[in-house]
């Protein structure tokens, strides 16, 4: 056995937030740690920066409107093969263009207006079964330990990888099993362990108010499919977490998946992918991710911007999401046998070199 893969044979990932991984990752520093950033001129990043209420109130207008007429079209075909388009445009806007809106507005970079920010947030919050308290902080901690093991509560495929989890994400069904379930449990006992490592204790009463609001209205909902005998209801507000999350699912895996953790470089651990049009509206230009996690203070419309002025510094961007599946799908079966092999980034000439996070066994690893 050569030192690779004695090395690998010994690697055990506990993901869980209270477990071995997180106090390790607390002893050995790599919690809220100084992460790689690439040199821009502060009047350049003063710029970026710059919030504007105009491009998100132009697209929301556009995603709400959206919204409105295949709902209004699903409503009039109702009971017809004709409704199914009008379906599928309303639960990819519904489930899928909400998770982008979600992040922006948590970000608090999507308008300027802060109660925009607030209201969107919401909103799009409800539409993902996400308790609006605890997700804002957990996703700040996963900017803060980004794929950091035992202490990143959204890696959403983990070492070794489970497929056929992974393969049901773009159905739904696990919002379903884990995010409604969670939603009730929070509404009457509270927050878990695992939540109150990263919700500060004055939050926890706001989370627990926010859950029972949203169950409220699932359970509203339900009254009102009942007393209609109608399914109708639950097709406009629920459901489309089944039938529309598929296109969030097939742009957000790509983040990180396959990538390095336990590092503190993103240009390690995140991927940047050139996307459609339609895609990046939907999406929001988060396909480019690397540069969103170098600098997640600038607004989604200047990403690609931030790009072009920091492109020589990061790998080459995959040209699109069927050339990033079967990139990282080898990867993801080599991962089954040896969890610690993971996809190195190559850099331009022109980037900054690795800090010197990986040790020879890792590059080894890496190389097979």
């Amino acid at each position: 056995m050569s030192i690779a893969e004695g090395q690998r044979a010994k690697t055990v990932r506990d993901y869980s937030l209270v477990g071995v991984s997180a106090r390790e990752a607390v002893e050995s520093g790599l919690a809220a740690a100084e992460w790689y950033h690439t040199d821009i001129a502060r009047k350049e990043m003063k710029a970026l920066m710059q919030r504007s209420d105009g491009p998100a109130i132009r697209d929301t207008a556009i995603w709400l409107g959206v919204l409105l007429l295949s709902a209004a079209g699903a409503i009039y075909f109702w009971g017809s093969w004709w409704s199914v388009p009008f379906f599928l445009v309303y639960g990819v806007f519904y489930a899928s263009a909400s998770d982008s809106r979600w992040h922006e507005c948590g970000h608090g970079t999507a308008f300027k207006t802060r109660w925009m920010n607030d209201v969107v947030y919401q909103i799009a919050s409800f539409m993902l079964m996400r308790n609006p308290v605890t997700w804002r902080w957990s996703h700040a901690r996963h900017h803060t330990d980004t794929i950091i093991v035992g202490r990143d509560a959204e890696i959403a495929v983990m070492r070794p990888p489970d497929l056929l989890k992974a393969a049901l994400m773009f159905t739904g069904l696990l919002d379903f099993r884990y995010s409604l379930p969670g939603l009730f449990r929070q509404a009457f006992t509270g927050l878990n362990a695992e939540e109150k490592t990263y919700v500060p204790e004055m939050e926890f009463n706001k989370a627990v108010i926010a859950a029972r609001c949203h169950v409220a209205i699932y359970l509203a909902t339900i009254a009102v499919a009942l007393a209609t005998w109608s399914f109708l209801p639950l097709m406009l507000i629920g459901l489309p977490r089944l039938y529309g999350s598929w296109h969030m699912v097939l742009t957000g895996l790509l983040q990180h998946i396959g990538l390095a953790d336990n590092v503190t470089d993103h240009r390690l651990n995140t991927r940047t992918v050139y996307m459609n049009p339609i895609s990046r509206f939907i999406y929001w230009n988060m396909n480019y991710h690397v540069e969103h996690h170098m600098f997640p203070m600038v607004p989604y419309h200047a990403l690609p911007r931030l790009h072009a002025m920091i492109k020589h510094d990061l790998p080459e961007p995959n040209p699109s999401m069927w050339h990033a599946y079967r990139e990282v799908w080898p990867v993801l079966l080599k991962q089954l046998r040896y969890e610690d092999h993971y996809l190195r980034r190559e850099l331009p000439l022109t980037a900054r070199p690795y800090r010197g996070e990986f040790h020879d066994f890792e590059l080894a690893a890496a190389a097979e």
